[in-house]
């Protein structure tokens, strides 16, 4: 009588352990699928708000007017209709203080014409640093926060959004507000230095090479930087007031950089170190960019940790 061994067991894989682990995959697949529309959503919601709220884009033109076009114009018209005294030698003479390279660039046969150039170029770099920073900020110190103290972080954190996609949404309508009233202002500042210093200098001549690459190259990076860290700030604090104390302290160092920098491409650095400079913000703002996506958080949105 011959003895029959038992089949040795085989594992199966029950319906109620598969079924956790698929949804676990459905999950970890949708969060790895990035949306572009609910992205947009995010952003067009708090544009939307900004559009209607008076007390954020009035004080917002206000800045820009006064940057870009009343201090500006009453600088350079001072400068070129005064006539040749005492005050515009000086400051053609402080022209002697730039590298030569810029006192190179500076165009103008008379005193004035060379004074105003100099300001129109030089003087005004900070103006294209300023301005964004301090609008976007402004927005991004209070987005995340500020859902929660309106009570609407509760929604947003049960949407089909991600967390990624609700961060660069987030991210986008800071932005945006910023770099465009810094592209009008920009228009509108070089309207001004064509027709009131573009006389004195043989014709139109604004806006210059080192220019262009400080406001399409140099200042988005430096802009998607600062916003970067000031989201973080937003999603980790629990007032506005806090986020907006915390975002100064970011924002001027970030503004001083800035400025060095800009002010050093445009006094004769040469292209190649504007586009250099520029290469390298990109690098920094998408590390922190990517980064910065892991402090928000659903239960930060909801106020149940910080």
């Amino acid at each position: 009588m011959t003895a029959t061994s038992a089949p040795a067991p085989t594992t199966s894989t029950t319906p109620a352990t598969t079924a956790p682990r698929r949804g676990r995959a459905r999950r970890s697949r949708a969060a790895r699928q990035f949306d572009r529309r609910r992205m947009l959503v995010v952003a067009r919601t708090d544009l939307r708000q900004l559009v209607k709220s008076k007390d954020y884009w009035m004080p917002m033109v206000a800045l820009g007017a006064l940057f870009f076009l009343v201090i500006p114009t009453v600088l350079l018209l001072t400068i070129t209709r005064i006539g040749d005294i005492s005050v515009v030698q000086q400051a053609s003479q402080a022209l002697q203080l730039l590298p030569p390279s810029a006192q190179e660039a500076v165009q103008g046969a008379s005193p004035q014409g060379r004074t105003a150039y100099a300001l129109a170029v030089y003087l005004f770099a900070p103006v294209a640093v300023v301005v964004p920073l301090t609008i976007s900020t402004a927005v991004g110190a209070a987005t995340l926060v500020g859902e929660r103290e309106r009570g609407t972080g509760e929604f947003l954190a049960h949407s089909p959004a991600s967390v990624r996609e609700i961060y660069l949404g987030k991210l986008l309508a800071s932005f945006v507000p910023g770099y465009l009233t810094t592209l009008v202002g920009f228009g509108c500042y070089s309207m001004v230095v064509n027709l009131v210093v573009g006389p004195k200098v043989g014709g139109w001549f604004f806006p210059t090479a080192e220019w262009w690459v400080m406001m399409l190259w140099i200042i988005p990076p430096f802009l998607l930087l600062t916003l970067s860290l000031v989201l973080r700030l937003s999603a980790r604090v629990r007032s506005t007031a806090a986020a907006q104390q915390a975002s100064g302290l970011i924002t001027l160092p970030l503004i001083g950089i800035a400025y060095s920098q800009a002010t050093g491409a445009l006094m004769g650095t040469g292209m190649t170190a504007g586009l250099l400079l520029g290469a390298i913000a990109w690098v920094v703002a998408a590390v922190s960019l990517h980064r910065g996506v892991r402090s928000v958080t659903r239960q930060r949105l909801l106020g149940v940790t910080q």
